[in-house]
């Protein structure tokens, strides 16, 4: 069993409010627009990390994570991207594909809208954190935990953070 923590859209941002739920997790998942690597590099002193780059992030962010990160944890496909649209909305870079892959789950950030919905076309849970940062429109910081064990998706919470300043 695998306990997640989900964030996204930290645009140079972190906290001891994050870090207090990183702590508690085995592995951390960011879903780009990192802003300054301080962040990865923080979230990586705790645990162990898996992440993209998003639109805002600089060539350094580009070198170190990749667009797509793909991977099987616990017997769960993930595919996690930084612009991907959401169900029935996929963007057009990802939608061929996510029909050919069908990961168990997808995950994006970029719209700083918190989202968990199932695509039943697709039958794959499709997960946005929201934004843990404080630059956006998004009046409240939000992130995601879950667990993964054998294949199953379990004890899905939203994590709401301060309210932005």
């Amino acid at each position: 069993m695998k306990k997640i923590l989900l964030l996204s859209d930290t645009h140079s941002f972190i906290d001891n409010q994050i870090l207090k739920f990183v702590k508690q997790a085995d592995e951390v998942w960011h879903a780009g627009d990192i802003g300054d690597l301080k962040v990865t590099d923080t979230l990586k002193k705790y645990k162990p990390l898996r992440a993209v780059y998003g639109n805002i992030d600089d060539k350094d962010a580009r070198a170190e994570f990749p667009l797509d990160n793909k991977f099987v944890i616990e017997g769960v496909s993930v595919w996690i991207t930084h612009i991907g649209g959401y169900p029935n909305k996929y963007n057009l870079r990802v939608r061929e594909e996510l029909k050919r892959e069908r990961p168990k789950l997808f995950i994006c950030g970029h719209s700083h809208i918190l989202k968990v919905q199932f695509d039943e076309k697709l039958k794959l849970l499709h997960l946005n954190p929201g934004a843990a940062g404080n630059h956006g429109f998004h009046k409240v910081r939000t992130m995601l935990r879950f667990e993964i064990d054998k294949g199953v998706i379990t004890n899905m919470e939203v994590i709401e953070l301060a309210h932005r300043g």
